[in-house]
């Protein structure tokens, strides 16, 4: 019975160990960086995060969830990493940080029968503004100082409000906006409002190890043109 149970010990122990060595991403609904399509997972940071693992010797899972939830979980579990997460100065010590996997403008945008032209951060303060919480917009928002600010759960539930007139303007990605456009929506960018690298943003305890593994992955790909192959794909412009 002892060695039946010291046996059961040592698979309860390898089985924690393995546990503890898989690697958790989480990530959102944000086309073109990552998005559900036809039940799977696509996009330019999902398709890289696929690929820089083949260099990584670990197990990992890849779920989408509201972006408070995904940004959170990295932040408070040791295994767990958010992509494609925007590398801004508030977040700089709360990550650690693979990247780049791409490099955005952020635009300022507005619904065209609105008839509103804010050119600059300083004639944009006096709208309301919305964004979704927790994103990297909220803090560039309340960096440049601006006074109202509406928070919603994900970024088509602000679209929504921009397009019914329930906001005034929104800032998002430069290559979100032009699909937005693509689709046939009557916006217009106003002003750049940042730009931005984007990145894969693992706890501030996760293993060193295992990050550096995954920056080399990701160089890999950089390197040998499988990041141009991917951004190719999505259509996303090849300077980034």
């Amino acid at each position: 019975m002892r060695v039946i149970a010291f046996l059961l010990s040592i698979g309860l122990a390898s089985a924690a160990t393995a546990a503890d060595t898989t690697i958790h991403f989480t990530t959102e609904d944000y086309p073109p960086y990552n998005f559900r399509e036809g039940g799977a997972y696509h996009g330019v940071g999902y398709d890289q995060v696929v690929a820089l693992m083949k260099s990584v010797k670990a197990d990992y899972t890849v779920e989408m969830m509201p972006w408070a939830r995904a940004l959170s979980l990295a932040e408070s579990e040791t295994m767990y990493c958010v992509f494609t997460t925007a590398h801004i100065a508030e977040r700089d010590k709360r990550f650690k940080w693979v990247e780049p996997l791409a490099i955005d403008r952020n635009v300022m945008i507005a619904n065209k029968a609105s008839g509103l032209k804010p050119h600059t951060v300083e004639e944009a303060r006096q709208y309301v503004v919305g964004t979704q919480r927790n994103d990297y917009t909220q803090d560039l928002l309340e960096r440049n100082g601006f006074p109202k600010i509406d928070l919603a759960a994900d970024l088509k539930l602000t679209f929504k409000k921009l397009m019914s007139g329930r906001i005034d303007l929104m800032p998002i990605s430069e290559k979100y906006y032009e699909d937005l456009r693509a689709e046939g929506n009557a916006i217009e960018a106003l002003f750049v409002l940042s730009e931005q690298k984007f990145s894969v943003a693992c706890n501030s305890n996760f293993p060193d190890a295992l990050l550096a593994e995954m920056q080399a992955g990701l160089d890999k790909l950089i390197a040998d043109g499988t990041q141009r192959e991917i951004f190719v794909k999505y259509g996303m412009p090849l300077g980034q």
